[in-house]
């Protein structure tokens, strides 16, 4: 049995190399993979900020193999531009990831991920929380899929990347249900920055850490 040895950095004498969420020994022709801890990171910005690129290339980066790899897509394909968006998704993931569309219950979702996954990113938070206003209408308070799904990321089964929206940087919306659906954002985004060990803001590509680290 391997001994690691986490202060020195060691593996039975063997210098480790730190890597996104795991440590890897890179002694003669074995390869040892140990996770440190499954972490929860917040991917926060505007339109076109770079935010899933960001989440997805971490994700391809930190593991091997398909099997290790989850991507849950929340969009609904109700209009033309909203196919074509998730048709580009698709294509840009390609065959690495395995991919689980769920548009209302993320975290039963969280919950009945393939043992075999490490890290799963799960894009995106604000059209998720747009699904919920669309099939349930505007909460007296919050919805209970929203509790759900901060319980879960309190115990993550695997590595949790989130990606969402800052919808509170510009103008007021003119309806009550755009500005409901800007408030529950900010909320919800606030709730779940509180439970992330990190995170990252995407400004123009480029990552800001608010909390914890860039990955």
């Amino acid at each position: 049995m391997a001994t690691i040895d986490l202060k020195k950095n060691q593996i039975k004498g063997y210098p480790l190399h730190a890597g996104k969420g795991t440590i890897v020994s890179t002694t003669g022709s074995m390869k040892i993979r140990t996770r440190i801890k499954s972490q929860v990171s917040l991917i926060i910005g505007g339109g076109r900020s770079g935010k899933s690129s960001y989440a997805q290339d971490y994700a391809l980066g930190i593991c091997e193999g398909t099997g290790s790899r989850a991507y849950i897509a929340t969009a609904q394909p109700i209009d033309e531009e909203m196919k074509q968006r998730i048709a580009a998704h698709q294509k840009d993931r390609g065959d690495r990831f395995i991919t689980i569309e769920e548009p209302l219950d993320l975290a039963k979702a969280i919950k009945e991920l393939p043992p075999s996954v490490e890290v799963c990113v799960i894009d995106c938070l604000t059209v998720w929380l747009g699904n919920l206003l669309h099939h349930h209408g505007i909460p007296s308070k919050r919805f209970e899929q929203m509790d759900a799904l901060y319980d879960v990321l309190h115990h993550p089964p695997c590595e949790i990347l989130l990606v969402t929206n800052e919808t509170g940087l510009g103008l007021i919306p003119a309806d009550a249900e755009s500005r409901a659906f800007r408030d529950l954002a900010g909320w919800m985004n606030q709730d779940i920055a509180e439970i992330a060990q990190n995170v990252i803001l995407l400004v123009a590509g480029l990552p800001l850490a608010l909390k914890g680290a860039v990955l």
